[in-house]
């Protein structure tokens, strides 16, 4: 079985981000393979700083490693208008299962939030994921040049209360 398609191999945490987290975050973020070639413009100067950590219920999937814990991706869900925002996975860490935990997980935050539904404009690469995880097609967001030059779709996921 190759890396890319193992199951999580260590024992996977969610915690909420912290201000020492930001560059990492960004450097997730700029670093995506889904964002390289005519998708490279979407993240060129793109920040996650500690002013949005504290604005928002942002959450990493961290991992232990040699150097102690690693951020193998992350999320972020605004909560007005209900929004999953940003969700990334580690390029090295797709296929293991991290997208779907961190889903499961914002699906919890959300219902504890009393949210019945989140919105999310997803990346074109990422629609079928979205859809694998339960997000349910609404519409299109259309192109914003200069910074986001094409359509992209735009998802739902349902909030069932418990």
């Amino acid at each position: 079985m190759s890396s890319r398609t193992s199951p999580i191999s260590r024992p996977v945490r969610i915690r909420r981000a912290v201000a020492r987290d930001a560059r990492r975050l960004t450097r997730l973020v700029r670093g995506s393979g889904a964002y390289q070639g005519k998708y490279a413009s979407a993240v060129a100067g793109y920040r996650v700083g500690p002013d949005y950590l504290e604005a928002h219920r942002v959450f990493v999937a961290v991992g232990a490693d040699d150097q102690g814990d690693r951020v193998l991706g992350f999320y972020s869900l605004v909560l007005a208008p209900p929004e999953l925002d940003l969700l990334f996975v580690a390029d090295e860490a797709q296929g293991r299962g991290i997208g779907r935990l961190l889903v499961a997980h914002m699906r919890g935050e959300a219902r504890a939030a009393g949210l019945d539904r989140v919105r999310v404009v997803s990346h074109v690469t990422a629609e079928d994921f979205y859809h694998r995880v339960g997000a349910v097609r609404i519409g299109t967001a259309f192109a914003n040049p200069p910074a986001v030059p094409w359509d992209r779709p735009e998802l739902e996921f349902r909030i069932p209360s418990e």
